[in-house]
């Protein structure tokens, strides 16, 4: 690639990763209002974040592959493209149904996006030092889409409406197709390619099935009939997705690969960002919103901390990485993460911002370095020629602990919603405050015919939304303690082999 052009194809493939991120960070602070304008449960909502990284995770395995032998150019435009008429549809919809639709589209084009920015990346600048500074800047400009996501989507929903979040990408997608034609150079390695319909048919059975028992189990209940039967199919579904890639000639997950510990605990470490990390910002939406009764738009700026830190910290990732190393800073990362969202469990209704601030900036930190280093731990641990499914593959797990994060972490916060305020109705002496309470938080309503006064209900279902908020936050931030471990680990063990 002619250096003269280099910069302008940074400047592409970051704004299509900013295009596709932003579409997570800003549906966020919107979900209150789908929820009262299309009149859907607390399920809807996780189905309508679910949908779009569902398919992204799903899809994202065999994008790699279809990169590495159609070429990466191709394949990222493509998916620019076809994104930005996912957000038209999603925009234009008027039924739940509709939206779930556009999102999902949204999702297997973002599957096309993100793991095509990381190795088109990483095959036009071959240099460690340099692949290592536009890494960080492409996690930066992740980091900045987050960032505007809640400011932004809050004063669109407030103001304009909640199909507007969803305009905002068709000027920045028609730039990028226009950006990414003149400067990105085509490259392909079809020999290396990896294309598996049996796997990547498991693949979506596997995840759809789960996602679908996970979700369904917040409101049915886990031993409901959909919902056993929806999570036997899922581990079914696995058993026949290993047997396939074990016997595959080219697997669609790069099996070789995941033999090698290094390449090995940077997906672990991938998967716990996308389950602990990126699913903060659906419970973040919801505490603040419910749970503290906030707008959108103070909503949004209440979640700037996570945001700002998480700019900053991508944004000093080179120089960091120079510094101390790239697997210190990836456990730091970790350790950060895990120690946030455990502090969060202590939030309430009442939790003055001030303390708030500091918990989510502390968590901002640790994704800006969590973010970066496990890209970067992943895309070094794989040979150059295999860049597409090693990105594809990190990628894929990334949003796919998204997606279960979303199914499992709504659940239990569900779960414990409900528990909570069946039990605040039952000392009132409520007859059927079971069916209440699990009405009045999928709703988010308070049920008619009840004899309490508004304002104590919602001061009730503020607390009940507050105490599911912080189980959650609290099995988010195991989960990253143990990614942390697990790093520690690897690090120990790879020192112990040099020696």
């Amino acid at each position: 690639m002619p250096s003269s052009r280099k910069p302008f194809a940074v400047a592409a493939v970051y704004l299509g990763t900013f295009m596709a991120t932003l579409a997570i960070s800003i549906v966020s602070v919107a979900l209150p209002a789908i929820q009262a304008d299309l009149g859907t449960s607390l399920s809807g909502l996780q189905w309508v974040v679910g949908s779009y990284t569902l398919c992204l995770s799903a899809f994202m395995l065999s994008a790699g592959p279809l990169a590495d032998r159609y070429g990466r150019k191709r394949t990222w435009l493509v998916g620019v493209a076809v994104f930005t008429i996912g957000s038209m549809i999603c925009a234009a919809a008027s039924s739940l149904a509709m939206l779930i639709v556009g999102c999902a589209l949204q999702g297997i084009a973002g599957a096309l996006v993100i793991p095509g920015a990381l190795s088109i990346l990483t095959q036009a600048f071959p240099d460690p030092g340099e692949r290592a500074h536009v890494i960080g800047g492409w996690s930066s400009f992740s980091a900045v889409s987050l960032i505007l996501g809640p400011m932004l989507g809050g004063l669109l929903v407030d103001h304009v409406g909640w199909p507007s979040i969803f305009l905002v990408n068709l000027p920045i997608g028609i730039v990028t197709v226009c950006l990414g034609l003149w400067s990105v150079e085509e490259s392909a390695h079809p020999d290396h390619a990896a294309l598996d319909p049996a796997g990547q048919a498991l693949s979506i059975v596997f995840l759809g099935a789960l996602t679908f028992g996970l979700i369904n189990a917040g409101h049915a209940g886990w031993l409901a009939g959909a919902t056993t039967i929806s999570l036997a199919a899922s581990l079914f579904a696995l058993f026949l997705f290993i047997l396939v890639e074990l016997r595959a000639e080219r697997p669609v997950l790069p099996v070789d690969l995941l033999r090698q510990p290094a390449f090995a605990s940077a997906n672990f470490a991938s998967f716990v960002l996308g389950f602990s990390g990126y699913t903060s910002l659906f419970l973040f939406s919801l505490f603040l919103q419910q749970g503290q009764g906030w707008t959108a738009t103070e909503a949004g700026w209440r979640m700037a901390p996570v945001f700002a830190m998480m700019l900053a910290g991508s944004a000093l990732f080179g120089r960091l990485t120079r510094r101390f190393g790239l697997h210190r800073l990836m456990i730091a990362g970790y350790v950060l993460l895990g120690a946030a969202m455990l502090a969060m469990t202590g939030f309430s209704p009442l939790t003055p911002y001030w303390i708030v601030a500091p918990t989510f900036a502390l968590l901002g930190i640790g994704l800006g370095l969590a973010v970066p280093a496990t890209g970067a731990a992943a895309m070094e641990s794989a040979p150059r020629e295999r860049t597409g499914a090693a990105s594809a593959t990190m990628n894929a797990l990334r949003q796919g602990g998204m997606t279960i994060g979303i199914a499992l972490l709504g659940t239990i916060m569900s779960g414990r919603a409900v528990a909570s305020l069946e039990n605040a109705l039952s000392k009132l002496g409520s007859g059927d405050a079971p069916v209440l309470a699990a009405v009045a938080i999928q709703r988010h309503e308070m049920p008619a015919g009840m004899s309490i006064a508004p304002d104590s209900f919602r001061i009730m279902l503020q607390e009940a939304y507050s105490q599911g908020f912080s189980v959650a936050a609290g099995v988010a931030g195991i989960l990253g303690l143990v990614a942390a471990l697990t790093l520690v680990v690897f690090v120990f063990r790879a020192a112990g082999r040099k020696r």
